[in-house]
């Protein structure tokens, strides 16, 4: 099964952020996952996958520019149906705790329902997610001030993402 990884980063938070997610769907058998930064991700290659994981900084509780011009060159695979039933996650970054995490996170949701892709987020049953996380994705806060580029509790909550993105769409690839 083909995951793909998309990101935008300013700095290093939501890139390392990106790569824990990676690290989490490498532990499922047959998962082959790709990362690319936003300016190198080839919209055309998105059909070839089986699942998408998508993530930014939050600006003011919204998706990242670079992010936004690359999801708005999606309409001719929304256009041919090529993005259904393909599996989803999304993942965000904020400076701030109240930053918006939770907007952004359905900020990036949105474009994937219109694509049709089914969405997988972190349930409350995951004991990385129990108190710290999302149910939309992985939010996280990454203050500037910090001596940590990315805690390790964000770590886990992303590499848990990426191990259900991989366990999901194993799961529905035996279903069809």
């Amino acid at each position: 099964m083909k995951i793909h990884v998309v990101y935008d980063s300013e700095g290093e938070h939501t890139k390392a952020l990106a790569y824990s997610i990676v690290e989490g769907a490498q532990e499922v058998y047959g998962a082959e996952v790709n990362i690319d930064h936003v300016d190198q991700a080839d919209v055309y290659k998105l059909s070839e996958m089986d699942a998408i994981v998508w993530g930014c900084p939050g600006h003011i509780g919204t998706i990242s520019s670079g992010l936004k011009a690359w999801i708005d060159k999606l309409g001719f695979l929304w256009a041919e149906g090529k993005l259904i039933n393909k599996i989803g996650a999304v993942f965000c970054t904020t400076a701030t705790v109240h930053g918006g995490l939770e907007a952004t996170m359905l900020n990036l949701i949105t474009p994937m329902l219109h694509q049709g892709m089914i969405i997988v987020g972190l349930p409350g049953n995951i004991p990385e997610n129990a108190l710290y996380g999302s149910y939309y994705g992985v939010g996280v806060s990454c203050p500037v001030d910090s001596t940590d580029l990315l805690p390790e509790q964000a770590q886990e909550l992303g590499r848990a993402l990426g191990k259900r993105v991989a366990e999901v769409t194993q799961t529905l690839a035996h279903v069809q």
